[in-house]
């Protein structure tokens, strides 16, 4: 075995009195960081429709409707509906937002059909449906739903027969829908195909 030419440094060993030292380090960082807190966030947009409607004192738009304070046209009986997805955006054009949501009845089990229904907000009255796009009559499911640039997009699940087991849909559909001359019309293919 070798022995050092050089002694032990004093920093080879730790004593009490180098925990103390980091540990008022660190208290002193996280005391520092507390005062040097950057501005909060926020959510205004910084364009010129921004600036334009401020300077006019205009009041900022309604948000979008809530689908928890809608009834929907969907017969649930004893049990109640249940908003799986919604999304949020001025599907028309008239600058307000509408919301879409994607509903059925609530299920102990199985996969109950889908309704996808328009929600807007009236400049005076409460939310209301004023379309529906999907009719859970139709026994579809959705998935890949959104909104996006004035449009409503979906991939409509269901079944080719009655005898296609209610778990595994065999037919897949992409759908798209878009405000035009006052109706939301589908301007994507209806054609469905298998899985």
């Amino acid at each position: 075995m070798q022995h050092p030419a050089v002694p032990d440094l004093a920093h080879t060993t730790t004593r009490p009195v180098h925990w103390l030292a980091t540990a008022a380090a660190l208290a002193a960082v996280v005391a520092g960081s507390a005062f040097l807190q950057p501005d909060p966030a926020t959510a205004a947009q910084s364009g010129p429709e921004a600036h334009t409607r401020a300077a006019a004192g205009a009041p900022a738009p309604a948000p979008a409707p809530d689908p928890a304070s809608v009834d929907f046209p969907l017969d649930c009986g004893p049990v109640k509906s249940v908003v799986k997805k919604k999304a949020t955006g001025d599907l028309d054009g008239d600058g307000r937002a509408e919301t879409v949501a994607v509903v059925h009845c609530r299920a102990g089990s199985g996969t109950p059909p889908d309704g996808v229904y328009v929600i807007t907000r009236p400049k005076a009255g409460e939310p209301r449906v004023v379309a529906t796009l999907v009719d859970p009559k139709d026994r579809m499911n959705v998935t890949d739903f959104a909104v996006r640039d004035g449009a409503i997009t979906a991939t409509l699940l269901g079944y080719s027969s009655l005898d296609v087991p209610r778990c595994c849909p065999d037919r897949k559909d992409a759908a798209k829908w878009r405000w035009k001359d006052g109706a939301f019309a589908r301007t994507a293919p209806a054609e469905a195909h298998s899985v």
